[in-house]
Parts: C-alpha cells; sequence; structure tokens
C-alpha cells in the first residue's frame, strides 16, 4: 500500500476521492458544460506518489486543496496534483466511457504531506507556483461544491475508510509540464500559511 504522511506518522489511504468541474473558470477553459450533479471519481491507492513524474506530453496538471477523512469527517489538509492524460481523457469523453486510464495510473495522484485542519473550511485558500511563476489560485468561495457537500454526498453512496483523501477539484490555469519544472503548492487559512510542499519533475 502507498502512504501519505499526517502529522508526521504514515497513513495508508484506502482511495483517493476526487471532485471534477468545481470550478467555473476551470470548466470554461476546458470548454465543458458545468454539470447538473457533483462530478465524482475515484483513484485507487496504486495513484498515490510523493513523487512528481513526467509521463507524456499531453499529460497535464491540476493543484487541488485536498482533505483527509477520519472517521467521517475532516481532520486535515494537504496540497495535491491530479495528473491527467488529456488526449485519453478526451477520446473515453467523446465516447462517453469512464476515465480511469486517463486520471487512475500510478502516480497521477501526487500528495504532499498532511497537517491537523482547525481553521475555519472558509478561510481557505492555495497557490501553485512553476518555476517561480502563480500559476494556479483558488479559494473556498471559488468552490461549486463545498467540502461538507463533497462528505455527504459521497456517503450517499460510499463509505470513507480512515486515512481516505478527498481531492476538491482544480481551478484555471492547468497546462502540461516538462522534466526539470519546479512546483509549490501552498494552502492558507486566509494569510496564514498551513502546509508547503515542492516537488521536481523527473
Amino acid at each position: 500500500m502507498n502512504g501519505i504522511t499526517y502529522n508526521c506518522s504514515p497513513l495508508y489511504p484506502s482511495k483517493i476521492v476526487c471532485i471534477g468541474r468545481n470550478y467555473v473558470k476551470h470548466i470554461q477553459e476546458l470548454n465543458n458544460e458545468i454539470p447538473s450533479s457533483m462530478v465524482v471519481f475515484n483513484k485507487p491507492n496504486s495513484a498515490l506518489s510523493d513523487t512528481l513524474r513526467y509521463f507524456t506530453s499531453d499529460t497535464r496538471f491540476e493543484g487541488e486543496i485536498c482533505f483527509l477523512i477520519m472517521n467521517g469527517a475532516i481532520a486535515g489538509i494537504g496540497f495535491g496534483l491530479d495528473l491527467t492524460k488529456a488526449d485519453i481523457q478526451n477520446h473515453l469523453k467523446a465516447k462517453g466511457l469512464p476515465w480511469e486510464r486517463a486520471k487512475g495510473f500510478d502516480g497521477s495522484a501526487v500528495l504532499g504531506n498532511f497537517v491537523s485542519l482547525t481553521a475555519p473550511l472558509d478561510s481557505l485558500r492555495m497557490t501553485l507556483h512553476i518555476n517561480g511563476n502563480l500559476v494556479q489560485e483558488a479559494t473556498y468561495e471559488l468552490m461549486i461544491y463545498k467540502p461538507l457537500e463533497m462528505i455527504e454526498e459521497i456517503k450517499s453512496f460510499m463509505s470513507f475508510e480512515d486515512g481516505d483523501i478527498i481531492m476538491s477539484g482544480t481551478p484555471k490555469g492547468v497546462s502540461t509540464y516538462k522534466i526539470g519544472d519546479e512546483f509549490i503548492g501552498r494552502i492558507y487559512s486566509d494569510d496564514q500559511l498551513l502546509i508547503e510542499n515542492s516537488w521536481i519533475v523527473i
């Protein structure tokens, strides 16, 4: 089992539950329709990695606020990258087929360290810098579906195990990347830094 670090201790998520199309401007940049209900899909434990790898020229990054679940509720927070093989996903979407080949491949859920979350949910903000340039930024207010809504919807058809992760969706600014790029993801409560993680693409 692949693991994460939560408050300096190892945890092994059974799954990573992802929320798709949760920011209007990201939906628009990919020319998608705004969904009438929450888009939910899973990445398996085998997708989890602490290493950001280059896969293909069409693989894109999606920076996300991630929540760690304990006892069915949000216990921790971290920064994550949802990697997507865009050409494969576009083909699958056109055929009305599931996204696992584009979203659930090994190494497609790049997660940093997690810490306890005591700050108000509505104070959360994330930034992603690549090679020193701000490429993504998101706040709680911009989410179509808020974290507590995510939990209730997921619980309506699937159980959480302690240590499971919710990836809450990505804002505008997704793109492809290359070997040697430096990623720095940060999560704030208002202006207070909660967690920072960095990766060099290999």
